[in-house]
């Protein structure tokens, strides 16, 4: 099994610290705002790698964080009235909601910054003392980067690309601008705690440092988050604990890609955020996965109006054959290997998720053709499939439940002006008048519809 790390710039053969068992952690959501889909598919992605990890023999401990108290969640608390701490606990829990809506199973360990004050004091004393950071008259205590050489090692850049990659705050309290806060003076009304250096609340970086010491002590097998927090978080996760503790923090950095839509940067300013919320009213929760890990997972995935609609049709498709399959020779129970076996050989690079489920194509299309031949070891294929799928997510539902849910979820009737445009260009297609075909799809598009085309004809859907 290969692994690409972060740190090596390559995929590596994964072996634990210690054989066996894998100590795995993950950057969770700082919530400030509801879950989006940026979140569902980090979530997503480490949930998969662990449970991959089960399966592989692994005894896996799993702890992902929240961040509960910064910057954002202070604004936010300023702007609804809400005091920080109930405001991050309300998030917190329709945070919880939508993720199991999206069915990822929670992680072994929890861990939230404002349950982990004493340990992140505690670190903060510790690297004072070493000298690797410097309390300054304002309250606010920060992190020497010249005391650590090998700053930089994870996001590979140059002193002069750090400073561009940062706010700079407070320069002229710092002894080099690249120095960052591990603990921040308390401003008029905020959350604050009591600290040697004054009341104060702690910087971010230091937050996940601490709770994973606390949680798995000084080094673990997996660290993962979003590919935007490699510089600066990351790096300065580094920083910190190895200045702390002298040895290699982690031994594989794994990164998910970043969410786009329509090609733009998914973000609150350009007004293109998706929450999940919104879209578990419009999609199941498999076809929002199957959209999600049709991409490799190191790889950006762009959001177009037509790729949860697609992964929809390809579900359904799939249970269709499922429902005839069960309904003809039942629900199987001896399985088939090879189609395991196949999945294992995607998994084992790197978790290729992308691979695995374009194998399903193929997979389907063997059960059709046996189905339609009268042979009954089909049954087996799909009861395999629904065994080894399930992992990613897929399949878990009874077929006839889950067409009857797509069902009612698609069945908004389309307007009779949509219907019209779309026959008119079915006759433009078939008279072989492609401009007037092509001029009515655009019609139809800015109406906020899109048009299949097939064999049998067309099929006119509501883009999201």
């Amino acid at each position: 099994m290969r692994i690409y790390n972060t740190l090596t710039r390559q995929k590596e053969e994964f072996v634990p610290l210690e054989e066996g068992k894998v100590k795995m952690y993950a950057c969770g959501i700082t919530v400030s705002g509801e879950a989006h889909i940026g979140h569902a598919f980090q979530a997503l992605i480490y949930d998969i790698m662990r449970k991959y990890l089960q399966k592989k023999g692994y005894s896996v401990k799993y702890a992902r964080n929240y961040t509960d108290v910064d910057d954002k969640i202070i604004a936010k608390s300023k702007e609804t009235g809400i005091p920080a701490d109930k405001y991050a606990e309300m998030m917190i829990v329709k945070t919880d909601e939508v993720m199991r809506k999206f069915d990822v199973s929670d992680p072994d360990v929890w861990l939230k910054a404002t349950e982990n004050i004493g340990n992140i004091q505690d670190f903060i004393q510790r690297l004072i003392s070493s000298g690797h950071a410097y309390p300054a008259e304002s309250g606010n205590v920060y992190f020497d980067v010249s005391s650590f050489p090998a700053y930089g090692c994870l996001s590979n850049r140059s002193p002069e690309d750090m400073l561009d990659g940062v706010r700079v705050e407070n320069a002229d309290e710092k002894r080099n601008p690249a120095d960052f806060a591990l603990w921040k003076a308390a401003k008029e009304g905020e959350i604050c705690w009591d600290s040697p250096w004054g009341k104060g609340r702690p910087g971010w970086h230091i937050e996940c440092s601490a709770m994973n010491r606390a949680a798995f002590g000084e080094q673990i097998d997996i660290h993962g988050g979003g590919r935007d927090l490699i510089f600066p978080h990351h790096e300065n996760e580094i920083a910190q604990t190895e200045s702390l503790t002298g040895k290699r923090f982690v031994k594989y950095w794994t990164h998910n890609g970043l969410i786009k839509v329509n090609g733009q940067k998914m973000s609150k300013s350009l007004g293109n955020s998706l929450l999940l919320e919104d879209l578990l009213e419009k999609y199941s929760n498999e076809a929002i996965k199957f959209a999600l890990l049709e991409t490799n997972y190191r790889n950006d995935i762009n959001i177009t109006d037509n790729l949860f609609p697609e992964a929809e049709r390809h579900l359904t498709e799939f249970y269709k054959v499922i429902k005839a399959v069960e309904e003809k020779f039942g629900k199987g129970g001896a399985g088939n290997s090879e189609i395991d076996g196949e999945f294992d050989r995607c998994m084992d690079d790197d978790f290729n998720t992308a691979l695995a489920l374009s194998l399903l194509f193929g997979f389907f299309k063997k059960i059709s053709a046996k189905l339609a031949a009268g042979d009954g070891s089909c049954a087996e294929d799909v009861y395999q499939i629904r065994k080894t799928y399930s992992l990613l997510g897929f399949f878990k539902k009874d077929a006839d439940s889950y067409l009857k849910e797509v069902e009612e979820k698609n069945k908004e009737e389309i307007p009779a002006e949509v219907k019209e445009l779309a026959e008119k260009r079915w006759q433009a297609k078939k008279n072989k008048e492609w401009a007037q075909a092509d001029a009515l799809r655009t019609e139809i598009d800015g109406l906020g519809y899109a048009v299949k085309d097939s064999k049998e004809g067309y099929e006119v859907y509501k883009k999201q």
